[in-house]
């Protein structure tokens, strides 16, 4: 008669003294884990500093607010925290707006929150009357969502809360997932399962997952997805297919997050039956604007279209002789009623082959500067080709000063080792972000060109393409968490250092234990610079296989178009390697401003990191360490192997800090990563020596196979093509 009262008993204690171990440590919960604080001074000091909890109103977004700091909060001090209307003996935490809370209306706090605008945050700890309140205060109900996410990061990272006074509003407008998703469910350069969007089961079915990668993105401050690929399918714009993003968009809207769709533009002739999509056609006009209306009357919050026009065979404006600004104003001019806004990719080459593709998006893009509609972001790439493990930044960052450029990075790693390498991300974004256009003279970085500061647009955007899944663990890697962890955090606050964001991240996701976190922190920082000098070291790029670009492929020539070939970017001959774009080669230098042009098309000057994306380098060019460049290519691709074996030697040091089933798992990808390695390594320097003429130097590892192996290697099951 006694066992069923032992067991509850039980239970309730291993709730309390454990949660962690009711968990299984398969990466689902991602950053969001809110295990037990482990450290016991901070634990006794959290609880009593958050003695209940006050959070008033009545929306969808309070509501959220108010789960999820009940759920962190139970999770971290182990012991549910009490939801009361008025403060009782406690000490309290107090969140909502002025409008909701008299607590925090009267707290005198107005002039703080003011400059804070709709999204923005205050934290703030004061005494009255002889006990703590700690505030999660905000204009709006996103905001105290966003200011609740922030104040469970700093328990979950053992911060101190008793005297906080913070405060914190996103640099940048619209930030947002671009999900490669196909209507099929395959992922286009997706290396983490399928699609999440289950179309057969929606609008009927909103799975629990849906919520959760809602969660997750408001926790880092996106706020905006665009469900569908860029090579776009017409029907998402159906009736049918309307309903089922009405219910995602249902789904998602408390926790601040907009759906985007794709729009093909030709959809008024696959859905429309016209004859044309003549953006300058008045039935083409009128068919996109009621197609707008109609999506807006099921969704009124829908976010906009994004538009991948003209390139790689999609069509667009050009198919009947106008240009990029015609084709986005006739979209932008649907949308703007509801408040909507037109993303319009600059990432564009035509059928018609130009003499270097860096130059193309350039090219077409500048002399539109001031032409396209007020709602209107033109997004580009960080850098001129595609997505390339290393490239400078793109000539049109500062260029458009009349119009609003919005970032697009790659979360997924389509050319980075794609679902089973470790690489941190963050260093390459804010490489890019912090660089310097020069566009208004010294200190004109790409982050205040697309935060507005720069050219004092309002209209501001950054986009990263999403490496979400239907693996349990959203990103296939586990370290691949981490890309859409930074990506929203420097999406919200550019500011932020690649570090600051390793050492959060690192901390919610596995342990706040300083003998893990300061080593794995060093894992990730080195990480990108390694699969940079593995794969495309000292400014090389686009020497990837054909089609799946996985794997090494400088070989890779007569294509039916040059400039998706390998051996038309890194022009090995017997006189040296790189591709020349000073004067005497293609002048893309020229596209920068000049303090930028003069660097980088200086042979002296260039930083060695981009030297063979600017010029063609003779093989006994003495590069700042004192080698030849071929030495210093072979040492350079050499290194990037030992930094992966350094990555394996220290996770291996891990093993007794971290659960079993993620340990095996990054064990696993890593000795996958470094036979990766192993292959770029010697299938591109056997490949370039047959250009060079020289021996690979003798204290470096020598390529186990001939070039003849490499050349017929054809992986067959790679993903996400």
């Amino acid at each position: 008669m006694h066992k069923k009262p032992l067991l509850v008993l039980l239970l309730l204690l291993l709730r309390v003294i454990a949660p962690q171990q009711l968990w299984a440590e398969d990466g689902y919960r991602l950053w969001q884990r809110y295990n037990l604080v482990q450290d016991a001074a901070k634990l006794a000091a959290y609880r009593q500093l958050i003695g209940e909890l006050i959070i008033t109103g009545d929306s969808p977004t309070i509501a959220a607010a108010r789960k999820e700091l009940q759920t962190g909060l139970s999770g971290l001090l182990g012991q549910t925290v009490m939801v009361s209307k008025e403060p009782g003996q406690a000490q309290v935490l107090v969140a909502g707006t002025p409008a909701s809370s008299a607590l925090i209306k009267n707290a005198g706090i107005a002039d703080r929150l003011k400059p804070l605008g709709d999204e923005g945050y205050l934290l703030l700890t004061t005494q009255q009357n002889g006990r703590s309140y700690t505030y999660i205060a905000a204009n709006t109900d996103i905001g105290v969502l966003y200011g609740s996410f922030h104040f469970l990061r700093l328990l979950q990272t053992n911060q101190d809360i008793s005297k906080l006074s913070l405060s914190s509003a996103p640099k940048i407008q619209h930030r947002v997932l671009n999900h490669w998703d196909n209507l099929d469910r395959t992922v286009e350069r997706g290396y983490a399962g399928f699609s999440l969007w289950d179309w057969h089961r929606l609008p009927d079915y909103i799975d629990q997952r849906y919520i959760d990668y809602a969660r997750a993105n408001a926790s880092v401050g996106i706020n905006g997805t665009v469900l569908t690929n860029v090579n776009a399918n017409a029907l998402v714009l159906t009736d049918d297919y309307i309903a089922k993003v009405a219910a995602l968009a249902g789904a998602f809207r408390p926790y601040g997050l907009k759906v985007y769709l794709t729009a093909r533009f030709s959809a008024p002739i696959e859905l429309g039956g016209l004859k044309t999509a003549d953006p300058l056609e008045p039935q083409v006009q009128a068919w996109w604007k009621a197609k707008s209306d109609e999506i807006y009357k099921a969704i009124p919050d829908f976010g906009g279209f994004l538009v991948k026009a003209n390139s790689e065979g999609q069509p667009g404006p050009q198919n009947y002789g106008r240009n990029h600004a015609e084709g986005a104003n006739m979209l932008a001019d649907a949308v703007a009623p509801h408040g909507g806004i037109v993303m319009w990719r600059a990432f564009v080459y035509d059928d018609k082959e130009p003499d270097d593709r860096a130059k193309q998006a350039y090219n077409e893009f500048k002399p539109l500067d001031g032409t396209f509609r007020d709602n209107v972001l033109v997004q580009v790439k960080n850098g001129a080709i595609d997505f390339q493990p290393r490239e400078p930044f793109h000539p049109l960052f500062g260029a458009m000063p009349k119009t609003p450029l919005m970032m697009e990075f790659q979360i997924t790693q389509e050319y980075l080792g794609q679902g089973t390498s470790l690489a941190y991300l963050s260093p390459m974004y804010k490489e890019t972000l912090d660089a310097d256009t020069y566009a208004k003279g010294k200190g004109s970085t790409v982050a205040k060109d697309i935060d507005g500061n720069l050219h004092k647009h309002q209209l501001t955007g950054i986009a990263g393409v999403a490496n979400i899944g239907t693996d349990r663990n959203w990103t296939g890697h586990h370290f691949g968490q981490a890309n859409w962890y930074s990506f929203g955090r420097l999406a919200w606050n550019h500011t932020l250092s690649s570090e600051e964001i390793a050492d959060e991240w690192v901390r919610m996701t596995f342990t706040n234990t300083a003998s893990f976190v300061k080593p794995v922190k060093d894992i990730m920082l080195a990480s990108h610079e390694t699969v940079v000098n593995y794969m495309t070291p000292l400014g090389l790029h686009h020497i990837m296989a054909w089609d799946h670009h996985y794997g090494p492929g400088p070989w890779i020539k007569n294509k039916h178009r040059a400039d998706w070939t390998s051996v038309y970017y890194h022009k090995a001959d017997e006189n040296g390697i790189g591709f020349d774009r000073t004067k005497t080669g293609s002048n893309a230098v020229a596209q920068y401003f000049p303090p930028v042009a003069k660097q980088y098309g200086n042979l002296k000057q260039v930083p060695e990191k981009y030297l063979l994306w600017f010029h063609h380098v003779d093989w006994n060019y003495k590069v700042k360490s004192g080698r030849t460049l071929w030495e210093e290519l072979c040492y350079r691709y050499s290194d990037g192997v030992k930094g992966v074996q350094q990555m394996q030697q220290t996770w291996e040091s891990m093993q007794e800090q971290v659960d079993e089933e993620r340990f095996q798992h990054v064990k696993t990808f890593l000795s996958i990563q470094e036979k990766e390695a192993r292959w770029w390594r010697d299938a591109c320097l056997l490949y370039f020596q047959t250009f060079s003429k020289r021996p690979i130097p003798k204290d470096l590892e020598q390529p186990t196979h001939t070039l003849e192996h490499y050349m017929r290697l054809d992986p067959k099951f790679v993903p996400g093509i």
